[in-house]
């Protein structure tokens, strides 16, 4: 695939928008505005405009079908040269990420010297879709080549066909919601109600001292009149997370609510990657180097938990890298609930997990707590599905870099029983 020998992946930097609840600041905006806004904040950040880059990926995981080449008509509307190609990746909420491991992949093997990787989403946006009996009616309408023809499909038309339905995060597979399948996870693994709620405390927490530090100040695109993520609840209390009831399972043994699990959320984010000598000849920083990802599946019809992927992916990881569990600075797991979190934190300090389904000899091990999405995690930023990955590399290279050294563990979990991870260095 290359001919030049393997070249190392520089992290320029990132930019985003701030995320918000769906159906809030961003309820009439597209995932292409949203996007297009990010692209033209990176390129400004970082000089880029007129420029020619590699390659662009860039996906949505619910959009409209009108945006077929949605990665491109970004590109088209941002200033970068209308040369720059680019193309639509999508892994559910893993897409930011994966995106940045294929530009990342294409820059080491010496196909392209740069490129932008990136994604979003928006709930408030969301396509509707009408039962099939009413498409099957205007398709056969459609295709009449009289007028006799073209009217005859309507008398079949019916009140249900004007009833939407609503794209929802219910597995086909299973019929649960991710919700309804964590707290089945939560339950295997023992996670208690308390447990999680300091988990999303401390995520709020983290999240406010980091903008009052001006952490997220340069990683920010105003957007709408937007300048910082509206789901932060910097005065929020165990006492008032302990009050909430739980959603997914109503029943006294129920332990995941909306305060400690991912609201729903519209946003977008980006973020630059390129060679060193690319970046030398820009006079551009970098920030970190993105040096491993790894993506993994697990059966979770049949026996893994839905978002336990990132146990398995995160441990082949390190087998690849040759590294332990504890030997990262920073670690950046994303909180799509909070009992996802403990849970893959418990199965990486089993033994009989890691020996029998990791096949390791011994636990992984337990990290130190103190070094966990210490700038806010996805339960307190939000959570656009697509986006999340970008918004992750981008915060975690700044961190990287803002300590001068060190190295940082990524671990996304996916719907459909997949996860994607990766490893920040400087």
């Amino acid at each position: 695939m290359s001919h030049r020998e393997i070249r190392r992946v520089a992290i320029i930097g990132g930019a985003r928008i701030p995320f918000c609840r769906a159906h809030t600041a961003y309820a009439e905006k597209s995932n292409q505005d949203m996007m297009t806004a990010v692209l033209l904040g990176l390129v400004e950040k970082y000089n880029l405009v007129g420029k020619r880059l590699g390659d662009v990926s860039l996906g949505a995981v619910i959009k409209h079908s009108s945006d077929w080449n949605f990665a491109r008509e970004c590109v088209l509307g941002s200033s970068l040269s209308a040369e720059t190609p680019a193309f639509d990746l999508v892994r559910a909420c893993g897409t930011g990420l994966e995106a940045a491991i294929t530009i990342g992949n294409k820059i080491a093997l010496g196909q392209i010297d740069a490129g932008i990787a990136g994604g979003s989403d928006t709930i408030s946006d969301t396509p509707l879709v009408y039962p099939p009996e009413y498409q099957q009616m205007l398709l056969r309408s459609a295709r009449g080549r009289s007028l006799s023809a073209k009217l005859k499909p309507w008398l079949s038309l019916r009140p249900r066909f004007f009833k939407p339905a609503f794209p929802g995060v219910t597995e086909p597979r299973t019929g649960l919601s991710m919700g309804e399948s964590t707290e089945l996870t939560a339950k295997k693994w023992g996670i208690t109600r308390q447990a999680q709620d300091e988990l999303a405390y401390t995520s709020h927490q983290n999240a406010a001292a980091a903008y009052a530090s001006g952490f997220h100040d340069s990683l920010l695109v105003p957007f709408q009149g937007v300048s910082k993520d509206n789901n932060i609840r910097p005065d929020t209390t165990l006492e008032k997370l302990a009050t909430l009831k739980p959603v997914f399972d109503r029943s006294p043994t129920g332990t995941m609510t909306a305060g400690n699990s991912t609201p729903l959320t519209d946003g977008a984010s980006a973020i630059l990657l390129a060679s060193e000598d690319w970046a030398h000849e820009h006079n551009l920083p970098i920030l970190a180097y993105l040096t491993y990802g790894k993506v993994a599946a697990v059966d979770f019809v049949k026996r893994d938990g839905l978002l336990m992927a990132p146990a398995f992916g995160v441990s082949e990881m390190l087998k690849d890298a040759d590294l332990g569990l504890g030997d990262f600075d920073f670690y950046e797991i994303h909180e799509a609930f909070a009992a996802q979190v403990l849970s893959t934190l418990n199965a990486w300090e089993s033994t009989e997990f890691c020996r029998e389904r990791l096949g390791r000899e011994t636990a992984l091990g337990s990290i130190d707590r103190q070094r966990l999405n210490i700038k806010g995690g996805s339960i307190a930023l939000g959570h656009p599905f697509a986006a999340t990955g970008g918004r992750i590399l981008g915060g975690l290279a700044k961190l990287i870099d803002d300590a001068g050294s060190g190295r940082g563990l990524v671990s996304i979990c996916t719907g459909g029983g997949m996860g994607v991870t990766a490893i920040l260095e400087k």
